[in-house]
């Protein structure tokens, strides 16, 4: 088991991963994917929804690109200083908290929770007129590359789970229990308002032309909250809205970017190249070695839940509302994202309702 959890489906080198089978990998993984989100919808008897996120709150917010000079010296600061984050300036944005599980369940039961949110940029012709982001609750994936990922979704779209895992290859069965192994550790936490949590990328992204870094939101120590019922199943929910409408200080979180810098980072003793880092999602950064930068502040915005038709027509697409300078990496960013285009439009086309033109965003063909 110890042999599982550090080692097996960690990939050490560029010549241990197999890119040339990467697309036919991601193709089964979209494929599961649509059978898991059809399944569920049925086992629920309802329509379409998310392919994961399924229960989420949509609200406005306010996303401040702070001085990134400020109180820092000279290198750091052009270092920091790429894309958005290299002038100050104030954002409109939308935000969307969620539980990860593709099933509308009770938020009392354990879950990774997730801050999504996507901010309005000023439009060159060359980039699109929005950035997307997407954290997680834990620090990590527990999906380490795209084999990964498919090994999981095999079994998650399975008629029968136990037939599922047994008619995985016996590295993929591996490759299965090492990433249930990191999702259950992750579900053991307690559960709190979504607007107390702190929120990790996981994955990488480009900073600037040389750069990579991973993102963090960090709520900040006044984020107000009530106690949780446990008797409620729409607890966070209901919470959350009852943040929105009744307090008049609304919650923030200090964003921060965190540079892989590789003559620092060690993996058990040891210097890797920026390949490992860059293709193993279930390995963390230390926050030690390789520290987070605030370079700003997302804050929500009073009064400003979206009602539940324009929820829908909310999205979070990582790649396609992205510029060259600020583009996803690795295995599992090129994994999900024909995934989840699959998945959004499956949803949309599901309810007519729920077109994307609502909310004034950019509709993306993929």
């Amino acid at each position: 088991m110890l042999f599982l959890t550090r080692w097996f489906g960690v990939t050490g080198s560029e010549a241990e991963r197999n890119l040339a089978m990467e697309p036919a990998v991601i193709g089964e993984i979209v494929e599961r994917i649509l059978v898991m989100q059809r399944n569920v919808a049925a086992q629920q008897q309802r329509r379409l929804t998310r392919g994961t996120h399924a229960k989420g709150v949509c609200a406005r917010a306010e996303f401040e690109v702070l001085d990134v000079t400020a109180r820092r010296d000279h290198a750091l600061a052009t270092r920091l200083a790429k894309g958005i984050y290299a002038n100050p300036g104030i954002y409109p944005a939308i935000v969307r908290f969620a539980n990860s599980d593709p099933h509308v369940k009770s938020d009392s039961k354990p879950d990774v929770r997730s801050l999504s949110f996507s901010i309005e940029i000023v439009p060159d012709g060359a980039n699109p007129a929005r950035q997307d982001y997407s954290m997680q609750s834990a620090s990590t994936l527990p999906l380490n590359d795209a084999a990964a990922f498919r090994a999981v979704m095999n079994v998650l779209a399975a008629s029968n789970p136990a037939k599922g895992v047994w008619s995985l290859a016996f590295r993929d069965k591996l490759r299965f229990a090492r990433s249930m192994l990191f999702v259950q550790s992750q579900l053991r936490r307690p559960i709190r308002p979504y607007q107390q949590l702190r929120y990790w990328s996981d994955v990488p992204f480009r900073h600037g032309p040389t750069d990579v870094v991973k993102y963090c939101a960090t709520p900040s120590p006044d984020n107000r909250a009530r106690a949780l019922r446990k008797d409620d199943p729409n607890a966070l929910q209901e919470e959350l809205i009852r943040h929105l409408n009744e307090d008049t200080e609304m919650s923030s979180f200090e964003f921060g970017l965190q540079f892989l810098d590789t003559e620092k980072m060690t993996y058990w003793g040891r210097v890797r190249d920026p390949g490992f880092w860059i293709e193993n999602a279930s390995i963390e950064w230390d926050e030690k070695q390789a520290p987070f930068h605030t370079v700003a502040r997302l804050t929500l915005s009073r009064r400003s839940q979206l009602d539940p038709q324009a929820s829908k027509a909310v999205y979070f697409d990582v790649t396609g509302n992205s510029t060259p300078n600020s583009a996803p990496l690795g295995s599992i960013n090129r994994a999900r994202w024909p995934a989840e285009v699959a998945s959004r439009k499956a949803r949309m086309g599901s309810d007519p309702g729920s077109g994307e033109h609502m909310l004034g965003l950019r509709k993306q063909d993929c």
